[in-house]
């Protein structure tokens, strides 16, 4: 016996990649209402071997379904997840509305899974922002080992965090370069994107920072411990699919880059690929598809006591939404629901 699953925002990159993932994964689903708005209603999506009709959210009655994926903005989550949580159905949020309310558990599988069964408080757990879940699955093993005091990272974040515009803006832009006729003004970014870089993710905020800077703040602390110090700077570059991060890490204790590196390789969802050669760590174009957080560049800090430094890339449309969406209903039927 499996279980009643809606995908929310099917129509989207990151409810495609659900309705992909699932599949890939062999989530044991009994059946599969895909949901999108109004404007695309009818539109058809692919679930493994299936095509499915999209259905009209805003009708839509949740009762009898165990669990709904959502993949939409937070306007649409606001108005629609605390309906389908009422009628009963686990909500699991891909967007920002929900991941700092202390009633509503914010989860990545690897770090804080015991979180789950803080869910019935709301009906709904979310998962967290794309930049935050790669960088946790790493620093949560490390933490384990040698407590962590201070993070300061410094992000690459791709296009595709933009969603579909962002892409077609990033691809318009690149093919105008070449032809001077054909110019193609910023729209989903504040600059230029082809050929550049953007120092600016979100809005800004009182301090300076952006509101992305601080979403890797608050869910790290939220996530791995409340304790831990962190800074960061996101900058978006014109790379289709796959966040990259520079990471700076101080410890509490020493930790040589040999045991962290051994550490890495034996934590689930990670995988280490660090050899002091050319080409010896990995690209975001070779992350895209795959599940795994990618780490490379593994060494000491000797500016700082006990430092170490990391290169960390994943595909963000996976391990940072869709993947660890998935993952969470595995995580809930496994240790709640108990049915698949």
């Amino acid at each position: 016996m499996g279980y009643r699953v809606v995908v929310v925002g099917a129509t989207g990159n990151v409810g495609r990649e659900m309705l992909n993932i699932l599949a890939e994964r062999q989530f044991p689903v009994d059946e599969l209402a895909a949901l999108a708005s109004r404007r695309s209603l009818g539109t058809e999506v692919s679930f493994g071997d299936k095509t499915l009709t999209t259905q009209d959210l805003a009708t839509f009655d949740f009762t009898g379904w165990d669990m709904a994926l959502f993949a939409v903005g937070s306007a649409a989550t606001k108005d629609f997840a605390p309906k389908a949580a009422a009628a009963g159905c686990v909500v699991i949020d891909n967007s920002s509305l929900y991941r700092y309310d202390p009633d509503i558990p914010l989860i990545v599988p690897e770090c804080n899974p015991q979180a789950i069964h803080g869910y019935a408080k709301k009906n709904i757990i979310a998962n967290p922002n794309c930049s935050t879940a790669q960088m946790v699955v790493a620093l949560k093993p490390l933490h384990d080992r040698a407590k962590i005091k201070r993070v300061v990272v410094s992000t690459y974040q791709s296009v595709s965090g933009a969603g579909k515009d962002g892409m077609d803006e990033l691809w318009d832009q690149t093919k105008a370069v070449y032809n001077p006729t054909s110019e193609r003004p910023p729209k989903t970014f504040q600059k230029q994107i082809a050929f550049n870089v953007i120092p600016h993710i979100d809005t800004f905020m009182e301090d300076g920072s952006t509101k992305e800077e601080w979403k890797m703040v608050a869910e790290t602390k939220k996530i791995v411990d409340t304790a831990i110090k962190v800074t960061a700077t996101c900058v978006r570059v014109p790379v289709f699919v796959g966040h990259s991060e520079a990471v700076n890490i101080e410890f509490e204790e020493f930790l040589d880059e040999d045991e962290a590196r051994d550490i890495l390789r034996e934590s689930p969802g990670i995988m280490v690929i660090d050899k002091r050669e050319p080409g010896g760590y990995v690209t975001p174009v070779e992350c895209v598809g795959d599940f795994a957080t990618f780490i490379s560049r593994v060494r000491q800090d000797s500016t700082i006591e006990n430092g170490l430094n990391l290169w960390c890339v994943s595909d963000n449309l996976r391990k940072g939404a869709a993947l660890n969406a998935v993952q969470i209903a595995e995580l809930l039927g496994r240790e709640v629901l108990k049915k698949g």
